[in-house]
């Protein structure tokens, strides 16, 4: 009698346990579904909204670009600055035309010169590098100009192997959903845009425009098509300008504080060309009051003359040339993409043709 109250027992737990097992499985399937609709459904709503994919411009993409300035001289150009020479080098256009890979490592709103002192010191770096002069930026050591660019070295130097593979996970990821754009539709960005208007003595950074600033893979930065069509957008971009403006307290370096950022740039410059590298600088386009404010406060003769003179470097001014001297940007401090191209072509026959540089597509011109 035990025997058969076990078995009995035995069989009623097995059925019951093969039951579970039968909810738990569909329970999990109908969850797989659930959750894969949700997602679904995101994408095709943020894309109908004209979100595309944009990568997260942070210290791990960063750090994936500086890897690449060991590749030979012949083969490839550094670029450093900030976010101007993102958004003015249109990439495919240099590849395309120079046969030439471009290795960008510009700093949105950050000076060049930390990145210019790390190339400088790494010995193992003997290439061609491009210096983006955004005057504001550039003659400035104010700790918030210089905070983006040290965080990206410091990443790039203590970059653990399990941080190298969680990037190629998400790199794989955010080259296929656009609601992976961190800056405009995570759940941060969202809450970000729930914000108090600034007030005496409080200053609440304005946000920029959803259309301006998407970036690539290869840290190409770029306007949307909407955004160049909208004037409000611009209106909006613009209004972070003026509010930079307006709380940026920095008046520009002179004399021995200017002596000594001169100085400092020849000094690292000088380590690269010593290698065997090539620098150039460039002054990329504004316009407008943006471009009558940096005329003011940076008086050419004073700074961009000054630099090269002091640096013995040779440099591209683009108020120089009729292809480029006229561009009108649509929130006054960046090129639209279509812009971007001219820019790019005309930078190029510069170089070859001016500046002695040649690619692999295009030798220079003795």
């Amino acid at each position: 009698m035990p025997l058969i109250v076990y078995s009995l027992f035995f069989i009623s737990y097995i059925n019951t346990f093969t039951m579970q097992q039968n909810s738990l499985a569909k329970a999990g399937i109908l969850m797989l579904i659930l959750v894969t609709a949700s997602l679904v459904s995101w994408e095709l709503y943020v894309r109908s909204k004209g979100y595309d994919t944009s990568f997260d411009d942070g210290p791990p993409l960063w750090a994936n670009k500086r890897a690449q300035v060991y590749e030979p001289a012949d083969k490839s150009t550094v670029f450093i600055g900030s976010s101007r020479i993102k958004f003015d080098l249109d990439i495919p256009t240099w590849e395309g035309l120079t046969g030439d890979h471009a290795v960008q490592l510009a700093c949105v709103g950050s000076s060049p010169l930390p990145v210019l002192e790390d190339l400088a010191n790494d010995v193992r770096f003997k290439g061609k590098l491009v210096i983006d002069v955004t005057e504001i930026l550039f003659f400035s050591l104010a700790p918030p100009n210089l905070k983006n660019p040290k965080e990206n070295i410091k990443y790039y130097k203590e970059q653990t192997p399990a941080q190298k593979v969680s990037f190629q996970i998400n790199r794989l990821l955010e080259s296929k959903l656009a609601f992976l754009d961190k800056d405009r539709l995570s759940l941060n960005a969202m809450l970000d845009k729930v914000r108090p208007a600034s007030r005496k003595g409080v200053f609440v950074f304005p946000l920029f425009a959803d259309g301006f600033g998407r970036v690539k893979y290869d840290r190409q930065e770029y306007m949307t098509e909407a955004f160049v069509a909208d004037t409000n957008q611009q209106n909006i971009v613009r209004g972070v300008w003026k509010f930079l403006g307006e709380v940026g307290k920095e008046p520009p370096p002179t004399g021995g504080k200017l002596d000594t950022l001169f100085n400092m740039v020849k000094a690292n410059v000088d380590k690269i060309r010593a290698r065997g590298g090539k620098v150039i600088f460039v002054r990329t386009p504004s316009s407008g009051p943006f471009l009558a404010g940096e005329n003011m406060g940076f008086p050419r003769e004073k700074y961009w003359e000054q630099l090269l003179k002091a640096t013995g470097t040779p440099g591209i001014h683009f108020a120089d040339y009729p292809v480029i001297d006229h561009f009108q940007c649509p929130e006054f401090s960046h090129l639209s993409m279509p812009d971007a191209v001219i820019f790019t072509k005309e930078f190029i026959r510069i170089l070859a043709q001016e500046k002695g540089w040649s690619f692999a597509k295009m030798p220079a011109v003795k």
